[in-house]
Parts: structure tokens; sequence; C-alpha cells
């Protein structure tokens, strides 16, 4: 655990060295990041403007739900996103012999030496739209609810990079997956449109088992709003578990069966 912690402490040094030799690439994100989120926070304004009830959420309900899936995709790209989706590249030319050889966890290092600091406002301002949503649906804030709130966003945030994982090892066994990613894409802006609450029949089985991307805002939202069940939390967890460890079985594998591009 120590060697890991002084890992990702380097990785991080490093990385916010390499960004400011660039002044441009370290604050231009700033700017690029923050525009796309107004921009997006426009759109939902316009759809979701003229409508009082989806999935039996109201107004306040659907601002949390905006501001917690764009708080799990702000963590996501600031912390892993860039390092994970360079794992197909690294596969195909070879590159990924450097990760194996080194005297630490491969996964490690791909996952954290790409953290983009630019993406920082939107975990910012999603926390904004988030306190905004709790006074729009005038919650009681307690620190239980909070702590639980805290708990599922964390969850859902592992959930989140299991997903980005599973749908990059397929590099391993397939020669292209841009397929997959269309879909991972897909399925990633259908559900932060829409919470999880719309869904019934085979779409539940599919957004809240097979891809759950249908859950990982909508369970934060419940715990904060009263609505979480037992059987939610049940199943939230089941899935969660589930799909650690799909991950672990199928970085695995996707591991023994490389071949260095050299060979």
């Amino acid at each position: 655990m120590r060697k890991n912690i002084n890992v990702i402490k380097e990785l991080v040094r490093l990385r916010f060295q390499h960004l400011m030799m660039f002044r441009i690439g370290f604050f231009g994100p700033f700017f690029v990041d923050g525009s796309l989120f107004v921009v997006q926070l426009m759109v939902f304004s316009a759809v979701y403007a003229n409508v009082e009830r989806i999935g039996g959420w109201e107004h306040g309900q659907m601002i949390l739900y905006i501001g917690t899936f764009s708080l799990i995709n702000a963590i996501n790209m600031v912390v892993y996103f860039f390092g994970v989706n360079s794992i197909p590249a690294k596969i195909k030319s070879g590159e990924m012999d450097l990760y194996l050889t080194k005297p630490v966890s491969p996964l490690l290092r791909l996952s954290l030496e790409h953290i983009n600091p630019g993406s920082l406002p939107l975990i910012l301002m999603s926390l904004v739209i988030i306190v905004y949503g709790a006074w729009e649906a005038e919650l009681r804030i307690e620190t239980g609810i909070v702590l639980s709130y805290l708990f599922w966003v964390v969850l859902m945030c592992i959930l989140y990079y299991e997903m980005e994982i599973i749908f990059r090892s397929i590099s391993f066994f397939l020669i292209s997956t841009a397929k997959m990613e269309q879909l991972e894409s897909a399925c990633l802006e259908l559900c932060m449109q829409l919470p999880g609450t719309v869904f019934y029949g085979v779409y539940k089985v599919v957004f809240y088992c097979i891809l759950p991307y249908g859950i990982m805002a909508t369970v934060p939202v419940k715990s904060l709003v009263g609505e979480c069940t037992p059987a939610t939390v049940l199943h939230a967890l089941a899935v969660v578990g589930i799909f650690t460890g799909i991950t672990c079985v199928l970085w695995r594998g996707g591991i023994r069966c490389y071949n260095s591009a050299s060979s």
C-alpha cells in the first residue's frame, strides 16, 4: 500500500511538472471545460424548463441528478479518463510492454499518469448545481445524509472507472473497439439526460444490470432525498461488486493473452 501511495504521488508530481512546462496546456482546459459545462447546462435548462416531473422526480431532484452525474463525470475527467482512454492505443502499438516490465501495477500507472487538472472547474460547477438542487428541492441537510451521499458518489465513481476499464480491456482480444466505444458514449449521453427512475422492463435490466449507467447518479440522489430503499442499496452494492470481479478477470485475462507488438 505504501509503495502504491508513493507511486501515485510521483505520478501526480511528474504530471504537474509536465503541464507547467506549457502554461497554455495547463490553464487552457480551465476555460474550455468551463465553457462546455455552461453550454451543457443551458441545454439541460431548455429541455427541462417546461417539464414538471420526469420519472416521478420533480425539478429540484432533476437538478440534483444532473449535478451528480456531472460531478461523477468530472471526477473521472480529472483523475483517470485520459490515462484509461490510452489503453487501446498502447496495446496496439506494443507500448504496453513498458508498463508490464515496471515493478508497479500497470493498471495503476496507466490510470493515473495523465491526471487532468484542467477539468477541476467541472467539479466546482457540479457542486454549485448540487447545492442549488438541494435548495430547490427544499432538502434538510444533515451530516448522515451528506456522508451517505458522498459514499455513493465514491462508489459510483469506482463503477464508472470499472466500466471504462472493461470497454478498453476488450482491445486485448479484438483488433478494433470503435463500436464498443460508440456504445459507451451513447449510453453515457442517454443516462446523463434521463434518471434511472424512467427505465422500466427490458430497459431497466439493461441500464441497471448489464450496462449500469442508469444507477450511477440515481442511487446517490435517492440517498440524498430519502428514497434509497434496502433493495436499492443491495442492488447497487451487488452491481459494484460484480463489475469489480468482471474488471479484474477481464484485465488479468487480457494481460495473459497480450502479445507484444515486437513478438
